[in-house]
């Protein structure tokens, strides 16, 4: 081999090597900006919005058990006090639940309070108590349909419908007892949207807004 043959060689030789080295120089840079980068903070928890089940009366020291209000209590809802003027008992295939209509006493505003005990589902779970504050929605003669609809822009698909039997306490507008037609919808990002008719009359709609323990008081006991 040539003098010049050999030259070009080492050079060559030299260059691979010079290569090799940058690359191997960029990778380690690489893996040490991603080490040294702030760690993403995962997204915080929402807090629960319900509570296990205990007996009525003794759901925690901390919060008002919401099935022990009464008709023509007075109570504490998120810091706004609302007056019970009467409840609906609601059955349907061995569920029972609660619809309280309340009346805000600074507006004379109108709500109903839902609360019902789920069961749970899985092997050793635990039931829980889910209390639900309704916001009535105008639907224009709209009928609740047995596939998706859309409602102020938003998607909701159904989720439970049947008919109910109920008994009525107090100022509700319902008869004493009776059938009630219901047809319930979730959207994706988990709201809720019910409609509702006592058999023979029109539907009604109302969105739901979870309430965590703690949300309700009971100011004062009806006489």
């Amino acid at each position: 081999m040539s003098v010049t043959s050999m030259v070009v060689l080492g050079l060559s030789i030299a260059t691979v090597l010079l290569l090799l080295g940058a690359f191997m120089a960029t990778m380690r840079q690489d893996r040490k900006g991603r080490r040294s980068a702030p760690p993403v903070e995962p997204a915080a928890r929402e807090a629960p919005l319900s509570a296990p089940v205990s007996a009525p009366g003794h759901a925690g020291s901390d919060y008002t058990d919401p099935r022990t209000i009464k008709v023509g209590d007075r109570i504490e809802v998120h810091g706004s006090q609302f007056r019970a003027l009467g409840a609906l008992y609601i059955s349907w295939q061995g569920q029972e639940w609660i619809e309280f209509l309340l009346r805000d006493r600074r507006t004379r505003r109108h709500e109903w309070l839902s609360v019902q005990v789920h069961q749970g589902q899985a092997p050793g779970e635990s039931p829980h108590l889910e209390v639900l504050a309704w916001t009535d929605v105008p639907t224009q003669g709209m009928v609740p349909a047995k596939s998706m609809l859309i409602m102020d822009g938003v998607e909701f698909h159904p989720i439970e419908r049947g008919t109910a039997a109920f008994r009525s306490e107090g100022d509700t507008g319902y008869p004493d007892r009776g059938l009630l037609d219901f047809a319930d919808y979730r959207a994706a990002d988990g709201r809720l949207l019910s409609f509702e008719r006592v058999q023979g009359r029109s539907w009604t709609a109302g969105y739901a807004r979870p309430l965590a323990p703690g949300s309700i008081a009971i100011v004062s006991r009806a006489r």
